[in-house]
């Protein structure tokens, strides 16, 4: 990674809560921000493939920026997919609408993992072209650039696509531990390669999604996967940039979470804020926890839950974690009303920041 002089936002409130600073108002963004709920964005996007859009910087710098215009967050997420980096390298799949990723051949023995391709940094030049563009559209708005982490990159490998059980993926990791850590690796490194990318680019902080994660028990987290993820982390550590970790249905990994080396804890609806202090220990901040759904329940029902989370995450704080970030606990849903998203934004930012 280089060390290029990065852009000086030091009124960021979004930097200051995930660097344990003092912002001036509490900061929010959403994930799945840029997308599928705005209509500028349908109207874009027609026509157009989901990884032929990953692939133009013009439309990941205006799909990226779309959110930041209407709904006025405090940071931007790059627009691109999990897998940008594992088609870039030559992996055969595509996104198939409706579907998600499907993988032509899928990854089940040790001679298809040791035929996986790497990632060269010139291979995603089209998406670091798109983080140069954001740069100069963002101004004092933060650039988030994300990646896959290894484990579930490994689940679409294996599974060949999207899975409610990830059966085929536990087989392999049970019965043929050997076989599975190489993969890991391989996917390790194309994660590392694909956020160096980003970062020499110049995004100013990351998030790795592990969104399968949850479906492991704690001992095999720690046995399987965390290793990897610790060493994604490690790797990118000298970026001096805010890493980001989360994963969905994850309350009860939230501890060995916090020790693969992220700095912001992502956590999704299920558990209360002060709980997730708790399992992550303090020195981290976490990210959250808004349910998706209750942007269809009226406003008084979101006020409610709004003001309840910012109540837990001010809890949060005082029980030792170093910040809190504002978010919803998954993706914006596809019918979600942008102006209902937009007045949520407005609320956040009316609540006092916590100190």
């Amino acid at each position: 990674m280089s060390t290029h002089t990065r852009r000086p936002l030091t009124d960021a409130p979004f930097l200051a809560a995930a660097t344990g600073g003092v912002p001036h108002r509490r900061p929010v963004w959403f994930m799945r921000q840029a997308g599928r709920s705005l209509p500028e964005y349908r109207e874009v996007r027609a026509g157009i493939g989901m990884l032929e859009s990953c692939f133009d910087p013009e439309l990941v710098c205006e799909i990226t920026m779309q959110p930041v215009r209407r709904h006025r967050v405090d940071a931007a997420i790059l627009f691109s997919d999990i897998v940008v980096p594992l088609k870039a390298a030559g992996i055969d799949l595509d996104i198939v609408a409706g579907v998600g990723p499907v993988v032509t051949n899928p990854v089940r023995t040790v001679a298809d993992v040791r035929a996986l391709p790497r990632l060269r940094a010139e291979e995603v030049g089209a998406v670091t072209a798109g983080v140069k563009l954001l740069l100069d559209a963002l101004g004092d708005t933060p650039l988030i650039g994300f990646a896959g982490a290894p484990f579930t990159l490994a689940s679409y490998l294996v599974e060949g696509g999207p899975s409610k059980n990830h059966e085929r993926t536990k087989a392999m990791m049970l019965a043929d531990p050997e076989t599975w850590h190489q993969l890991l690796g391989v996917l390790t490194d194309i994660t590392i390669e694909f956020l160096c990318a980003q970062i020499d680019a110049g995004v100013d902080a990351v998030q790795v999604f592990d969104s399968w994660a949850g479906a492991l028990s704690l001992a095999q987290y720690r046995k399987y996967v965390l290793p990897h993820s610790e060493r994604v982390f490690a790797e990118i550590a000298s970026a001096g940039i805010p890493r980001i970790h989360f994963g969905v249905g994850t309350g009860e990994l939230l501890g060995a979470m916090g020790e693969a080396g992220a700095d912001v804890v992502g956590v999704d609806w299920r558990i209360p804020l002060t709980e997730a202090a708790r399992r992550v220990g303090p020195g981290k901040a976490l990210q959250g926890n808004l349910d998706p759904a209750v942007l269809f329940a009226g406003s008084a029902a979101i006020e409610s839950e709004v003001r309840r989370i910012a109540r837990e995450a001010d809890e949060a704080i005082a029980l030792g974690a170093k910040g809190h970030i504002f978010n919803l606990g998954h993706g914006v849903l596809p019918n979600t009303d942008p102006g209902v998203i937009t007045e949520t934004v407005a609320l956040i930012h009316s609540l006092p920041a916590p100190l």
